[in-house]
């Protein structure tokens, strides 16, 4: 049985910082590439950074040098680091990860960046 487990989130004064971690069960989580998306209220789910089996990034705009994303394959876990946080960084976060065989999305938990 495949499950995401999401922790970290809460609530932090603009400025501050979070780590999100998501740990995975029940797959070969060295195989699937990682994600973390987002979603506001009344807003689509975006994504916020992305990390490959072979070890390339990608990042929004909006958190480029603000936002690191990194894998522990050892301990099936992919990490959302957040500097610098701002109110508009206030979402649901879920984490993804991404495989020929099919998508798994995490629970979501909620970041809230108070100004």
């Amino acid at each position: 049985q495949v499950q995401l487990v999401e922790s970290g989130g809460g609530l932090v004064q603009s400025g501050g910082s979070l780590r999100l971690s998501c740990a995975a069960s029940g797959i070969i989580f060295s195989s699937y590439a990682v994600g973390w998306y987002r979603q506001a209220p009344g807003k689509q789910r975006e994504l916020v950074a992305a990390l490959n089996t072979g070890g390339s990034t990608n990042y929004a705009d909006s958190v480029k040098g603000r936002f690191t994303i990194s894998r522990d394959n050892a301990k099936n876990t992919v990490y959302l680091q957040m500097n610098s946080l701002k109110p508009e960084d206030t979402a649901v976060y879920y984490c993804n990860l991404e495989h020929y065989s099919g998508t798994r999305w995490g629970q979501g938990i909620q970041v809230t960046v108070s100004s």
